[in-house]
């Protein structure tokens, strides 16, 4: 259908007036909806990338706690430069799975929450204003 002449409210007929609210409604709702879309695919990537950098940090941890270990088992069986080799890269390695675990918790925090205040705050708007206009 096409949408009627634009004409005051007041000289519509019932029928032209069913028509252009559901035309304004389906086209807010779909500009809405696309607006949520792209917002969310923002921050699906910057969740993507915090949890790529939190599966780093746990790799390197778990490497950096055999180091550790291999270190332990160097001291009792050998004299302290071996063991003090593997205490400095397994504690190197747990360093650097420290400075990967901020990182990524970093990128979750400013993912999350999903939708922004400002999204929500203007589909609360838009229902206010269909709400109060259905009313009158």
């Amino acid at each position: 259908m096409t949408e009627p002449e634009r004409r005051p409210p007041g000289d519509m007929t019932i029928a032209e007036l069913l028509e252009r609210v559901t035309s304004q409604t389906s086209r807010l709702v779909r500009q809405e909806v696309t607006l949520v879309r792209e917002e969310l695919l923002t921050k699906a990537g910057r969740a993507g990338m915090g949890a790529m950098l939190f599966g780093g940090a746990g790799a390197l941890a778990v490497y950096g706690a055999g180091a550790v270990v291999a270190g332990v088992i160097a001291a009792v069986a050998t004299e302290l430069p071996t063991w003090a080799a593997a205490l400095i890269v397994g504690g190197a390695m747990l360093s650097a799975s420290g400075v990967l675990a901020l990182m990524g918790r970093r990128k979750l925090r400013r993912a999350f929450p999903l939708v922004s205040k400002d999204t929500s705050e203007r589909v609360k708007a838009d229902a206010k204003a269909i709400t109060e206009g259905a009313g009158k």
